[in-house]
């Protein structure tokens, strides 16, 4: 295992390989053809290609064929023993000073209280699905949850469209607005316990990193903003936008969250996130 972790910290040691590597880590579940990883880090083909080889070769990346094309992930398994090898071998003979990291690793442990969690969505306007999610989980399980939802962007709208699916669903629409992420930082934030985005382009960008480290996932799903044709047509995407949400978020509202460790429970967001998990009827 230390020659695999040697050369796994190795191939991190390279700023672009390193980008690579948070960019599919912040994608997960997604699997990113080459072509998309390419354009977001702005990166020549080739280049990309002997970069994510010595990825693969170190153990860090997977590939998968999809058709003729080419597909990457993070290989979470491997990634989970390098942490796993370097945390437990740092902690011989001083558990003091690496326990609050291990402890995030180690299946069985500190599952969450239970209490009211708080819950950030975030996508790049704060228009629609991450109004949608938070509008959704507010309504189904508001006595657990208290949620909130933010945008990318300095500046955004909500989407008329969207607050349109909202009221023919009975969702009070006026206390929605869109927000800017950086309400959610800084010693006056509320202290989260989740973090979903729920759009590829926001999970692509450098998000912070959370203060108490919440629970994260990424539930991407196309944008229905981008619908093309008639104003029904436009209509139809948001509502499919809003039935797949309503979909991953009454199966997390089901999780018993107060039972599941931290690993465990970061399975389930995962797989709620690429569907791995029935929708309810």
């Amino acid at each position: 295992m230390e020659s695999a972790v040697t050369s796994r910290l190795a191939s991190l040691g390279h700023p672009q390989r390193l980008a690579i590597f948070r960019l599919l880590m912040r994608r997960y579940p997604d699997n990113l053809p080459a072509g998309e990883i390419a354009e977001i880090l702005a990166l020549r083909p080739s280049t990309l290609s002997a970069y994510l080889s010595a990825l693969m070769q170190a153990g860090l990346v997977s590939q998968e064929r999809s058709g003729t094309s080419r597909r990457y992930a993070i290989d979470l398994a491997e990634v989970r023993r390098t942490f796993d090898y370097l945390l437990h071998d740092c902690c011989r003979g001083r558990p003091d000073i690496c326990a609050p990291l291990s402890s995030l690793f180690q299946p069985g442990d500190r599952p969450m209280t239970d209490r009211r969690y708080t819950v950030l969505f975030i996508c790049t306007g704060n228009s629609a699905r991450s109004i949608f999610a938070e509008s959704i989980l507010r309504r189904e399980a508001g006595d657990r949850f208290e949620v909130f939802s933010a945008g990318t962007r300095p500046y955004s709208e909500l989407n008329p469209f969207a607050l349109e699916v909202l009221a023919a669903k009975g969702h009070d629409t006026s206390i929605l607005r869109a927000k800017n992420l950086s309400e959610f930082q800084g010693p006056e934030a509320p202290k989260l316990d989740f973090v979903f985005t729920v759009c590829d382009q926001a999970a692509n960008e450098e998000c912070p990193s959370w203060h108490g480290q919440p629970v994260s996932a990424h539930w991407g799903m196309p944008d229905p903003v981008k619908a093309m044709g008639t104003d029904a047509e436009k209509s139809l995407a948001f509502q499919h936008a809003y039935g797949a949400l309503r979909n991953r978020i009454l199966l997390f509202a089901a999780l018993p969250l107060a039972s599941l460790d931290r690993m465990s429970l970061q399975r389930a967001v995962d797989d709620i996130g690429r569907g791995a998990v029935a929708a309810p009827a």
